[in-house]
């Protein structure tokens, strides 16, 4: 069986046959384009099931672990007096398929262990842009309780894959790739903050060692969830290399009565030829969502304009410079609730500051509101400050384990929202505020992991899992309520930036660094998982916050002009002459809004370490926005060739240099043309320039 079926060249194909013995039947092959055009070319080829089970001879990592603790009565054995605390009963389940049903672009695979007394059902779906997702259901047929320890989706890699990327980071360094070999044993890696985190793995992909942006037979893998994940490769001397991955439990976290189930987070599959050709399958999915955002308004942000000094006539004088420049939505962070004059207390009190905003904040939304821009509202939800009324009133609302207070972070612990009432207290406060104020954008930030995440309202059981669920489902609850307003996934930057998430949000806050050099490398590799539009990119001070760099304003520009473009700059402290600038290029970034962000994004590997080339081609190919950013100083004066792929072959095309930081002049005469496959094959020479430079060629199609 071939799915999706009615594909003629889907991006990604799963082969499906029939294990001789009648059991489960799982993944035979992962492909990409037409490289298979028919299942028959795999015959006799080794499949791999996507639940990995020991009893098939497989000595690795089992994709289901789990087991009970008691007779199947409940009953002390003769035996033993204690076997009612006997622990490993059920562990190596072996399932046989029931039944197998594919309903359009989904197909369900349910398969059943009468032994052990359960059930699975195994999920696979089809998306627009090529890439498949897929999820196991657990379900616990048995009388006693079951414990599930993990449950994991497992894909085999794709033949000749020896090399993996996944990612690490830190705050303000997020997505910073790294590669490694692909060995015998396992390759694991783990998120236990409650939160993917600023050291995310994001996806794990394996290909051809030195696999590229345009070049190799790939394999991605994501899982779903803002939550606790696991990602493992896996080979040994008899096997091939597969991925597996799934939500990493906590001990006790997932107990399954008679009838319950588990279902494990949708994991995303791509296979693709470069890594342009995975960003390209996410990309498309993504701008299939109804959540996703029409238009990415360009937002000035005040935080490091302001910090917590909120005086309303210089926040409405930021206002009024940001409408000259052309920003379409004003935000308002952190510090205007509670007694939040710095960072030390008020988190968890959602009322507006008496102190800070004696008259509420409407004298400032009123005033936003009729320079035509949208408000916005920083929140964060999740989090409590010890100094709170929340706190002094409800301190087992927070959590923890037993008695034990964790270490705070940042002045603030974690509200349980595994605890109803502290659920709806938060809730409530935020809905008081949006139904108070004509609010149309909320940025929803997470500053902090969860450390000792046991629940109060169950004994100090591990809430990781609960916790995740319950932010999701305070999340809907709000943009039920308040279906005008756009929300922001922010968690100290880029720290909550998933596919389960993008699922309710239209924009992420890419990363607490808003220096546009370190930002180079964070908003490429960021852009690997999501669509351009979705990521915050904001023109930043000219000394920059974080390093004190001071770049120019064309170069933080066209850092910020991809993305979802905002500022986050004291526009009282810039010249007459900087706001121009930027004016111009915000002026620009609109121009060009809709190829930004429905084109197909392009990262092109030139032959200079110190020049980062990307970009984005229109889908038909007739246009395409290529950003050439001098890095560093080149090691040599021979300049580069800058080619531009995915345009229309047998086009002629007119090459422009646009925008303002363009120095020295790139060498292009006036209304210079080349056809499509000219520019893929050889490209645009530039010359070698000083570094912080960065340049926008545009490409037209003239005939």
């Amino acid at each position: 069986m071939m799915f999706p079926s009615d594909s003629p060249s889907p991006a990604t194909t799963i082969y499906l046959g029939e294990a001789g013995d009648g059991t489960l039947p799982l993944v035979h092959a992962v492909t990409h384009g037409a490289a298979h055009e028919s299942a028959a070319l795999l015959a006799g080829h080794p499949g791999v099931p996507m639940l990995r089970e020991e009893w098939r001879s497989f000595f690795g990592r089992p994709g289901l672990r789990g087991h009970r603790l008691a007779t199947p009565d409940g009953a002390a054995s003769p035996a033993r007096a204690d076997s009612r605390d006997i622990a490993g009963r059920d562990w190596a389940a072996r399932f046989e398929r029931a039944r197998a049903e594919q309903t359009g672009d989904r197909l369900q695979v349910r398969a059943v262990d009468p032994v052990a007394g359960l059930e699975l059902l195994t999920e696979v779906e089809a998306l627009p842009g090529g890439a498949l997702r897929a999820r196991h259901t657990v379900t616990n047929t048995g009388e006693t309780p079951y414990l599930v320890d993990g449950l994991e989706v497992c894909v085999p890699a794709p033949v000749g894959a020896d090399e993996i990327l996944d990612f690490s980071g830190r705050h303000e360094r997020e997505r910073v790739p790294q590669r490694r070999p692909i060995t015998d044993g396992q390759w694991v890696r783990e998120g236990r903050q409650g939160y993917p985190g600023h050291d995310a793995w994001t996806m794990t992909v394996v290909g051809p060692q030195g696999f590229g942006f345009r070049s190799g037979d790939l394999l991605a893998v994501h899982v779903a969830t803002s939550g606790n994940q696991t990602s493992v490769v896996e080979r040994n001397g008899a096997q091939r290399a597969t991925v597996s991955a799934g939500e990493l439990l906590m001990p006790g976290e997932v107990v399954l009565q008679n009838r319950e189930s588990y279902t494990t987070p949708w994991v995303f599959i791509i296979a693709a030829e470069g890594l342009d050709g995975v960003a390209a399958a996410l990309h498309e999915w993504q701008r299939t969502l109804p959540a996703h955002p029409e238009e990415s308004k360009v937002t000035l942000n005040v935080w490091e304009a302001v910090y917590f000094d909120h005086q309303l006539d210089r926040l409405l004088e930021l206002a009024e410079l940001a409408r000259e420049v052309g920003a379409e939505r004003y935000v308002l962070d952190d510090g205007w609730f509670g007694s939040r004059r710095d960072d030390t207390s008020g988190l968890g009190d959602w009322t507006v500051s008496v102190d800070a905003w004696p008259d509420g904040l409407g004298p400032l939304v009123d005033r936003v509101r009729a320079l035509g821009l949208e408000f916005g509202l920083w929140f964060e939800p999740e989090m409590i400050n010890p100094d709170s009324d929340l706190y002094r009133a409800h301190p087992d609302w927070v959590l923890q384990t037993g008695d034990r207070t964790p270490l705070q972070h940042r002045n603030q612990l974690v509200l349980d929202l595994t605890n109803p009432q502290a659920w709806q207290h938060v809730r409530d406060q935020v809905d008081a505020v949006l139904s108070s104020y004509d609010i149309g954008f909320v940025k929803w930030d997470f500053n902090r992991d969860e450390l000792d995440a046991g629940s109060n309202a169950h004994e100090g059981a591990p809430a990781f899992h609960a916790q995740a669920e319950a932010y999701r489902r305070l999340l809907a609850d709000l943009r039920e309520r308040h279906p005008r307003v756009t929300w922001e996934s922010c968690a100290g930057g880029g720290g909550r930036i998933d596919l389960d998430v993008i699922e309710q949000v239209q924009r992420f806050w890419t990363s607490d660094m808003t220096d546009a050099l370190a930002r180079q490398q964070i908003q490429r590799w960021t852009g690997q998982l999501m669509a351009p539009e979705y990521l915050g990119a904001h023109v930043s001070a000219t000394r920059s916050h974080q390093t004190e760099r001071t770049l120019s304003v064309g170069f933080r520009a066209v850092t910020a002009l991809f993305g979802s473009m905002g500022i986050e700059w004291d526009l009282t402290q810039a010249t007459e002459q900087e706001r121009a600038e930027l004016a111009s290029w915000i002026a620009l970034h609109k121009e060009h809004r809709r190829l930004l962000h429905s084109g197909r994004v392009v990262r092109v590997e030139a032959d200079d370490p110190a020049l980062l080339v990307h970009g984005v081609v229109a889908t038909d190919g007739a246009e395409a926005l290529i950003a050439v950013v001098q890095l560093d100083e080149s090691t040599h004066n021979r300049g580069t060739a800058i080619r531009v792929p995915g345009l229309m072959l047998d086009a002629a095309f007119r090459l422009d240099w646009v925008g303002g930081d363009r120095e020295p002049e790139p060498v292009l005469p006036e209304g210079a043309t080349a056809s499509g496959a000219a520019l893929d094959a050889h490209g645009v020479w530039v010359p070698r320039t000083r570094p912080e430079v960065a340049r926008l060629l545009h490409v037209r199609r003239v005939s």
